[in-house]
């Protein structure tokens, strides 16, 4: 194999397995070392700077990191890295004066912004303080898009989501509630720059089986039932709720009906749970409060009894799967009624353009969504942009700041005339973290502690008022605990192949034997031959120059190494060293010739 070149910077970004995953690439183990030691602010603005929603997001992400968090290479459960993200906003000093200001002069290009969503606001967040004029259009009376329409108060308190959102607006963004656009075309005669469609995927799916019909006063889509809620024009439901879906807005209705009066509510679902695509933790929060979950049950009609809603009539389903679990063959194994008085679809949302004429240059696929580009994100009519679930389908609020990020890049070329396909290249710098001999600027200790659980409001009280924030946040115990089970992956093991004497002290300290000293070869025959073969290819193998001595390389296995400091603490010549991986992910601010926020 030939020497890994360490100067790309995606080598050492997607050693840091949780920055790697997240899309907006948040630098997870340096804003939890910043809480470690006690700056709660500073950790909130380096979160800021990639998610733009610390608080929003440290309540409601659907957390990629965590998966992907080394940690879980040890033990079962990853580190709490959504959780310590509210801790950094909770725990905060105020931050407006940190924050990027309104300049005293906008540059007079005007951008027009389509929905109130993270997405708009990510790319109003980016481009005001750099003097455009941004003006988001937003069809309901508040801001937020799904934040405030579809994620419940009692998992995003609306004084959290008006707080962020606020932020962004004192930057001297301009906000038109209640101005639905209803023709794209009138509102590019406004002389508007550029145009950013952030409308989300508005449009929930419909079930259209025997009985809809009839049904229909009793049966509710679930995202327009969740906005419903959250603006107060529906306060109760049935007492029996049948939930149609298992993603993370099922999870979402489930709970919501409880709060508003229900007393039976299961989630039916036509596969096994493994299949689900609700986050496991949104499937942990809804059984804890008692909600039943119900397999293998395919609907099949709605009963009606004298033009009344009174059940679902289900099939029941049976699977036979393969040793990988994909279904290789399904059953129907008779059906069965089960009776309620409501039914929430929440089986899927949809994008929806009406108010985009079909003339103006931007072309649609077959289903009917806009063709994109998902890097710059310009659609098939120069200067108008779209992000969010209106660009790619529904995804996530992360998603949508990352689209925010990327889009913004594009609309400030388009507005400067600029190449909008000419993006800076990420960087990394590395810095060592030596502070003395065999002294870390980080803790390399490594600790056992298990993930520490979330404390949550009792059951009764958050029923009982539906916008009661069920988690409480983590005390002080809990940060204390939670931060040291970070295993500082951004920390580098750099070797310098010179200074190597072969003496394998590195080998023999090293707690996970992700080291070895072997023949060069293809890289098969390196991942075999190592002390603990390396078996997952999707990371990489560190392979050195040729040592002096012997013409050996030294190899390691990035996805074993734990990032403990051990063979630099060890090794006689200091051929091994740690060091600090900042990884630079450019912004706007940083295409424009400013410096990146610290």
């Amino acid at each position: 194999m030939q020497p890994t070149d360490t100067r790309d910077p995606d080598y050492f970004h997607k050693v840091v397995d949780c920055q790697w995953a997240c899309p907006a690439h948040t630098p997870v183990p340096e804003y939890i070392r910043l809480i470690a030691q006690g700056d709660f602010t500073g950790a909130y603005l380096v979160n800021r700077r990639s998610n733009v929603f610390p608080g929003i997001l440290g309540r409601v992400c659907d957390r990629p990191c965590e998966p992907a968090c080394r940690r879980g290479r040890v033990e079962e459960e990853p580190v709490a890295i959504c959780r310590l993200k509210r801790v950094a906003a909770d725990h905060r000093d105020e931050v407006s004066h940190l924050l990027p200001q309104k300049p005293d002069k906008t540059n007079g290009k005007k951008i027009a912004l389509i929905g109130a969503g993270p997405a708009s606001l990510t790319v109003a967040n980016d481009l005001a303080p750099l003097g455009y004029e941004c003006t988001i259009f937003e069809a309901h009376h508040r801001p937020g898009g799904l934040m405030i329409a579809n994620i419940p108060a009692f998992r995003l308190p609306e004084e959290v989501l008006d707080e962020e959102i606020g932020y962004i607006l004192n930057m001297g963004v301009e906000l038109k509630l209640n101005s639905r656009v209803e023709s794209l075309a009138a509102l590019m005669e406004g002389g508007y720059d550029a145009v950013f469609v952030g409308s989300g995927a508005p449009k929930g799916k419909d079930l259209q089986i025997e009985g809809r019909e009839e049904a229909d006063a009793n049966i509710h889509i679930g995202i327009d039932w969740l906005e419903s809620v959250a603006f107060d024009h529906i306060d109760k439901i049935g007492k029996r709720v049948l939930i149609i879906g298992v993603g993370n807005t099922a999870m979402d209705c489930c709970r919501t009906s409880l709060r508003l009066g229900a007393e039976d509510v299961k989630v039916m679902a036509r596969k096994p749970r493994q299949f689900f695509k609700a986050s496991p933790w949104e499937l942990e929060d809804a059984e804890d409060e008692n909600v039943e979950i119900v397999v293998n049950h395919s609907p099949k009609r709605f009963v009606v009894e004298n033009g009344k809603l009174t059940g679902m009539e289900f099939e029941l389903m049976e699977y036979e799967l393969d040793d990988d679990g994909n279904i290789t063959e399904t059953r129907k194994a008779g059906t069965k009624v089960i009776p309620c008085d409501d039914v929430i679809l929440a089986i899927g949302q949809e994008n929806a353009f009406p108010w985009i004429e079909r003339d103006l240059g931007i072309e649609f696929d077959k289903w009917g969504v806009p063709v994109v580009d998902e890097t710059t994100h310009q659609s098939t009519l120069p200067g108008v942009f779209f992000g969010g679930d209106s660009a790619f389908g529904p995804k996530n609020i992360i998603w949508a700041v990352e689209h925010g990020h990327q889009a913004a890049i594009s609309i400030h070329k388009h507005c400067q005339d600029e190449a909008i396909t000419e993006r800076m290249p990420r960087g990394v710098n590395l810095q060592s973290a030596k502070m003395g001999v065999n002294e870390w600027m980080y803790s390399n200790a490594y600790t056992g502690a298990h993930r520490r659980d979330m404390p949550l409001v009792e059951l009764k009280q958050r029923l009982s008022n539906r916008k009661t924030e069920v988690e409480l946040g983590f005390d002080a115990e809990r940060i204390a605990t939670e931060v040291q089970r970070c295993l500082n992956c951004d920390v580098q093991t750099v070797f310098e192949a010179p200074l190597c004497k072969e003496c394998d002290a590195c080998l023999d300290i090293c707690p996970v034997d992700c080291l070895s000293i072997l023949p060069n070869g293809e890289e098969e025959a390196l991942r075999q031959g190592m002390k603990v073969p390396a078996a997952n290819k999707d990371q990489a193998l560190y392979v050195s120059e040729p040592l002096k001595d012997t013409g050996r390389v030294m190899v390691k296995d990035e996805n074993l190494c734990l990032h403990c400091g051990l063979c630099a603490e060890r090794c006689p010549t200091a051929a091994w060293d740690m060091q600090d991986a900042d990884i630079f992910i450019p912004h706007v601010d940083n295409e424009a010739g400013k410096v990146a926020a610290e």
